[in-house]
């Protein structure tokens, strides 16, 4: 039997095929021959492992729920984990004295109205699990506390809406007493945007690998509990986050 039915993204989900799991991996139909998801699909998975793409776009709010119907379609009755990783940043980013309603709009879609619409979703089958988790990927600039430190407004419309992804995962945190649910920062990783970023920065690329970025998380992911780390925000040392 394979255990841990997760929902994932294809950059999460080569580390998570090598435990035996079934990985149900979102794509957008656009990127579906992008070549992180081919090199998904090659991926040699540990024994009892499988792999199931289904197409969620972020700023539709029917996708989830059609995804879900195709994953109970292949038997599918529980999930154990769902991290919401899908997000987005306009490049350049827009200060605030420049950002438009359009920008913010589309961007608190993907980023904020999009996980939400994907726990609803996945809400019936989460509570089939025994031990289930939701996981929001954040980024440090969706602390306001931190906003002095970070200079987030300079990415006016990503740092908000992230912001309102943290309060929604601790809403999800507080209205179902059974759920594990947790903010992480991911920290900034070497895929392009983050690399964009970094050189902003005057740095000459990201601080971290995918791969560390992704074992990092995996590591909170695992030991994370009702107890002591749902309902928070932490980055990849482990270090609670303020709100």
């Amino acid at each position: 039997m394979i255990h841990h039915p997760q929902i994932v993204s294809p950059v999460l989900g080569i580390v998570t095929l090598r435990r035996p799991a079934i990985v149900i991996g979102s794509i957008r139909e656009s990127a579906a021959l992008a070549p992180s998801v081919e090199e998904l699909k090659a991926f040699h998975a540990a024994d009892g492992s499988k792999l199931l793409l289904v197409t969620i776009e972020s700023t539709s709010p029917t996708d989830p729920q059609q995804a879900l119907e195709v994953v109970k379609s292949e038997g599918i009755e529980h999930l154990d984990i769902v991290i919401a990783n899908a997000g987005g940043s306009p490049l350049p980013t827009t200060p605030l004295d420049r950002v438009t309603a359009q920008e913010m709009t589309t961007t608190y879609q993907v980023n904020a109205i999009g996980p939400l619409m994907l726990f609803q979703a996945c809400l019936p089958l989460l509570q089939k699990a025994s031990r289930p988790k939701w996981v929001s990927i954040s980024t440090g600039g969706g602390s306001i506390t931190l906003m002095g430190k970070i200079r987030s407004w300079d990415g006016t419309s990503y740092a908000a809406a992230k912001a309102s992804l943290n309060w929604l995962t601790r809403a999800i945190h507080f209205t179902n007493e059974w759920l594990v649910a947790v903010a992480l920062n991911p920290g900034l990783v070497q895929t392009e945007p983050g690399n964009w970023i970094a050189r902003e920065w005057g740095l000459e690329k990201a601080t971290y690998t995918i791969e560390e970025s992704v074992e990092g998380m995996m590591k909170i992911i695992d030991r994370a509990t009702r107890d002591e780390v749902s309902g928070e925000f932490f980055n990849l040392k482990s270090d609670k986050l303020p709100w």
